[in-house]
């Protein structure tokens, strides 16, 4: 069954609110335009199925986000008569929703994410979008290749690149108030155009000051003090401000990338005392980041890159510690 072939009364259109999220929905909606409610946040507000009421059959389409921390939400929509596609490349827990109104499309691998997915069953209609989530979701090596075999030049590649990584970086933040754009209006924005190359060509005010906004960040992350360093790890600590919390993910990344035989991460102080705390495995053995991640209360997320959302203080010291361990085997 198609997901498109279904009419419901109301559709729910329910992604994460970094780049692989936005783009896998303009993907989407750009080769199926819809009237829909659009549930979204920042890029670690996981939980958004049980926003979508289970009152009433309905379409719901769910883009980048663990099924794994939102099982028991599908379950009732499933149970409401509510049609779920769910497309993602998080740990989606040991079973799947055995239910005929459950369609997935999803697959774990680290050189993968939620877009190439989408651009995978559309058959590569908006193949430069799904190039973009790539290199915003780090898979710069994935996304080259692509780029390369789509013909496009290095300049274009380089482009989609910069898109890529600052629709990721705005969707980090502790709350919506962090960010340059709450991730339903930059969805709004850039779904006005079939090619990113195009969006990028008329420099929008949007893209325009959310690329300024990155770069002023990013140069105040690279400044950041280190917390721990081994020959497999570097922990950096960053201070309780919205330019750290919108930075974070972004600069683990680019850490990451200066840095391909260490795991990266990022320590960033809260209000509360405790940490939110961004994970990314070496690139030259993207796994093991979920694993660092789930020895802690609310951690989760992928192989290669996964987080913390509150690492109590008195714990910051095994995370030190599990840091500079984990890999050095």
């Amino acid at each position: 069954m198609d997901y498109k072939t279904v009419s419901p009364m109301k559709t729910y259109d329910t992604f994460n609110g970094d780049a692989d999220g936005i783009c896998a929905l303009i993907q989407l909606r750009l080769a199926t335009p819809c009237e829909s409610t659009l549930v979204t946040g920042v890029k670690r507000d996981i939980a958004l199925v049980q926003r979508i009421p289970a009152d009433a059959p309905a379409q719901v389409n769910i883009l980048d986000i663990s099924l794994d921390k939102n099982r028991a939400a599908v379950d009732k929509l499933l149970a409401a008569g509510c049609s779920v596609f769910y497309v993602d490349h998080h740990f989606p827990g040991d079973t799947l929703p055995d239910a005929s109104g459950f369609i997935s499309l999803i697959d774990t691998q680290p050189t993968t994410c939620t877009s190439l997915l989408v651009d995978q069953y559309l058959g590569g209609r908006f193949h430069n979008w799904a190039i973009t989530a790539a290199f915003g979701d780090n898979l710069n090596s994935v996304a080259e290749e692509l780029a390369q075999k789509a013909g496009l030049s290095s300049e274009q590649a380089s482009a989609l690149k910069t898109l890529g990584v600052c629709m990721n970086y705005n969707g980090y933040g502790a709350t919506v108030e962090d960010l340059h754009f709450h991730p339903a209006d930059l969805y709004r924005e850039f779904v006005k155009f079939a090619d990113p190359l195009d969006l990028i060509a008329s420099e929008p005010a949007a893209w325009q000051q959310l690329r300024d906004g990155y770069q002023a960040d990013m140069e105040k992350g690279l400044a950041a003090p280190v917390l721990n360093e081994t020959t497999t790890s570097l922990v950096v600590k960053l201070p309780d401000e919205a330019w750290a919390r919108r930075v974070s993910g972004v600069l683990g990344n680019e850490l990451a990338n200066r840095n391909a035989d260490k795991a990266c991460a990022i320590v960033t102080e809260k209000a509360d005392g405790s940490y939110l705390v961004s994970i990314r495995a070496p690139l030259n053995n993207r796994t093991g980041a979920d694993e660092v991640a789930r020895q802690f209360p609310t951690g989760g997320g992928r192989k290669a890159a996964a987080g913390i959302n509150e690492l109590p203080a008195e714990q910051l010291d095994a995370f030190v510690g599990v840091m500079s361990n984990f890999w050095d085997k």
